[in-house]
């Protein structure tokens, strides 16, 4: 079994929902990103987004995309994201899952990528811009590997859309819970989020989370209230990083901000319990 339903599994005894913090992989170098990784771990997250940066990346916003491009500027390569894996793993089991984009892959090499990530220990695999229609070689590749790959539902998914992507998505289905790319939203989540994680959840008996425009303990909480099984937070952590660069106090900020959005996501579930 593997890492990710692991957690998943150990998180729905306890009727909890998984907090999952994305951060760009050599922003703002790739030390800091290792020392951030363990931290985030001690502060409670369960599962971590890495990402590699890529120089067109579709499907976020203003603040990923800096920070994908200060990750460039320091020459961070996929294959040093991997590297930071290995390394990453001599302390910490704590699964982690690379987004990217299929262009880096396709470059590496597909077979070559799968052996390499599943070797680094990598646990899963995010690849916004790799429609499940075209998927089918890297999905056996990776399921040999133990690698989860997993696939994303945006709001405008039909019925049908959604039957396909849970049945290939492994670890968890990605419900994507806007319309337009990644980034901090003020006020709270739209409430059909409610109606799409139910008819998801409905589909399938694997994990949903629930990314993109998820920014504060309350929305997070929100979110974890509505039964999703696990929260997705991107940007707003991002953020925390591009405000904090250069300081001393950037992993104790970017570490207290993941222990907020983690009592919030606790929070989220005491409330479900008084409904």
């Amino acid at each position: 079994m593997s890492r990710i339903k692991n957690i998943f599994n150990r998180l729905k005894k306890k009727n909890e929902t998984a907090l999952i913090p994305y951060i760009m992989a050599g922003d703002p170098d790739l030390a800091t990103t290792r020392t951030l990784i363990l931290e985030m771990e001690k502060a409670g997250c369960d599962i971590i987004e890495l990402g590699a940066p890529f120089s067109d990346p579709l499907a976020d916003g203003p603040t990923i995309q800096k920070a994908a491009l200060r990750a460039l500027q320091n020459h961070t390569s996929i294959a040093q994201v991997l590297a930071l894996v290995v390394d990453v793993r001599k302390e910490s089991k704590i699964p982690l899952i690379l987004m990217t984009y299929y262009n880096l892959i396709f470059k590496y090499g597909e077979e070559r990528f799968v052996q390499d990530a599943s070797a680094s220990g990598l646990d899963g695999l995010i690849l916004p811009d790799l429609p499940p229609e075209e998927a089918g070689n890297l999905i056996s590749l990776a399921r040999k590997a133990g690698l989860d790959t997993i696939f994303l539902l945006a709001p405008t998914s039909t019925e049908e859309r959604i039957k396909t992507v849970v049945k290939i998505s492994q670890g968890f289905v990605y419900y994507v819970s806007l319309t337009g790319v990644t980034g901090a939203r003020t006020g709270g989540v739209q409430s059909s989020v409610r109606d799409s994680l139910q008819k998801i959840k409905a589909a399938t008996d694997k994990p949903v989370a629930v990314g993109f425009g998820i920014s504060t303990p309350d929305q997070a909480a929100q979110v974890a209230g509505w039964g999703a099984d696990g929260v997705i937070v991107g940007s707003a952590l991002v953020k925390v990083i591009e405000e904090n660069a250069g300081s001393p106090e950037l992993v104790a900020k970017a570490t207290a901000f993941v222990k907020a959005l983690k009592q919030g996501v606790l929070a989220g579930h005491g409330e479900q319990q008084h409904h």
